[in-house]
């Protein structure tokens, strides 16, 4: 069973005393030997399903090795551990423990396919331990209304669950796994389409699911962004309403719409028009709250001409948000005018590396070949996390100082795709998102 710590605090106000009972989950799971007092010792790998409280996903648990002479948890393949929690802010702790004969690195990504740790190296018998901030979200917005998910495609994605989900790549030799809830980081929320997305199956991701990965424990990345939307639909789902009421004064939120609104129809359809009163009332609905929006423009789509001349595929949109940005003093992160350099840079074949390009059979269930110039794969999606990481630190925005493991980022200059590395997770899926 779980343990629960109510932690008592008292509040001393002139001239009056009250105290206040805060329900402060915290978990600790150790493998052969407690390490805390608040410790759930695990002596055999069980899946989740077991106690539907804590345990192994995806039938990974015969990918690890408890063993309870060391106190140790060993797997060199892949493994998805969850826990039951309420929706929140939770601070990962990953306790380490370094092989005698040989440096070891692990990458742990949470949810739906977010980076949260990159290849960490593990020295030789040396004790590690790594954190990292995981937001887990859920569809009620308050008693009796919910964001309206798609069905069943939302409902089948680890961002949706129940659960905190955990998923462990490379190699890891791990004493303790600690989960706390905590309530005192500052969030950034992001709304926007299928390239901002937690991308829940292989090969498709998005720089929302990137950037994670690049902040410290002090600032929480809450992602609730989905395929398919537009402004429109981001509002009649009701997400912005979802993100208005959990978020707190001095949180961020970034805009990024434009791909699906192109394809809106009717009387307030156009970037000038209904796209641009839209993004006005995200921002000063945002802004009435106590929050910092930052508009994103959109990421271009990969279309060169017979010329190999990247086109203009987005109309006035990119414009239109950097207007509204202008007239409302809202921070912009120019991620149009960025991936235009990036994919210009990597050449018209060469810029197929960013995208879901694949010939057939190269993930298990794939027969035909993918050739997408909206989405990214995660390569690309890893070079737009950088851009926008640098966008950040162009306006100066105090988020800035999170910013973790990054100098700086020029689309001149982008990471050699030969040298990238992401060991693939088990879900994949040759069904293109929503939204093109």
């Amino acid at each position: 069973m779980i343990k629960f710590y109510n932690i008592i605090i008292s509040l001393v106000w002139p001239f009056c005393v009250s105290t206040l009972s805060a329900q402060i989950m915290q978990y600790e799971f150790s493998f052969g030997k407690a390490f805390s007092d608040r410790s759930v010792i695990l002596k055999t790998a069980e899946p989740y399903e077991a106690n539907g409280q804590y345990g192994f996903e995806f039938g990974s648990e015969k990918n690890v090795e408890i063993r309870e002479g060391s106190h140790i948890l060993f797997s060199n393949k892949p493994f998805y551990f969850s826990v039951n929690v309420p929706e929140g802010n939770y601070k990962v702790s990953i306790g380490y423990q370094g092989l005698s004969d040989s440096v070891f690195k692990s990458t742990v990504r949470s949810e739906s396919r977010r980076l949260q740790l990159e290849q960490v190296k593990v020295p030789r018998n040396k004790e590690v331990q790594r954190s990292f901030i995981v937001n887990r979200k859920d569809a009620r917005i308050r008693e009796g209304e919910y964001v309206r998910l798609k069905k069943p495609r939302e409902l089948e994605k680890l961002d949706w669950d129940d659960k905190l989900t955990l998923e462990f790549q490379h190699t890891n030799n791990i004493r303790y796994i600690r989960v706390e809830q905590v309530q005192d980081v500052p969030t950034i929320f992001l709304a926007g389409n299928s390239t901002v997305v937690n991308q829940d199956h292989e090969p498709w991701a998005s720089w929302g699911q990137m950037i994670p990965r690049f902040f410290d424990t002090q600032m929480a990345i809450a992602n609730h962004a989905e395929s398919g939307l537009a402004l429109s639909s981001f509002l009649t789902s009701k997400r912005l309403d979802k993100i208005l009421t959990i978020a707190k004064p001095g949180d961020y939120l970034f805009i990024e719409f434009g791909h699906n609104d192109q394809k809106e129809k009717g009387e307030k359809a156009g970037a000038y028009n209904g796209y641009t009163e839209r993004l006005r009332y995200f921002v000063e609905a945002f802004r009435a709250i106590g929050g910092m929006p930052v508009i994103v423009t959109s990421t271009a789509r990969r279309s060169f001409d017979s010329d190999g001349q990247l086109q203009y595929t987005l109309a006035d949109y990119p414009n239109a948000a950097r207007k509204v940005a202008q007239e409302l003093q809202v921070p912009l992160i120019d991620l149009n005018k960025m991936t235009r350099t990036f994919y210009e840079t990597l050449g018209v074949e060469g810029s197929k590396q960013a995208f879901v390009h694949y010939a057939a059979n190269t993930f298990p269930g794939q027969p035909e070949s993918l050739q997408d110039n909206t989405h990214f794969n995660t390569y690309g999606a890893y070079q737009i996390a950088k851009m926008v990481l640098q966008g950040i630190i162009d306006n100066r925005l105090d988020i800035r100082k999170h910013i973790i493991d990054f100098k700086s980022y020029k689309s001149t200059k982008p990471d050699a795709p030969e040298d990238w590395e992401w060991p693939l997770s088990v879900k994949n899926s040759d069904r293109k998102p929503d939204g093109n």
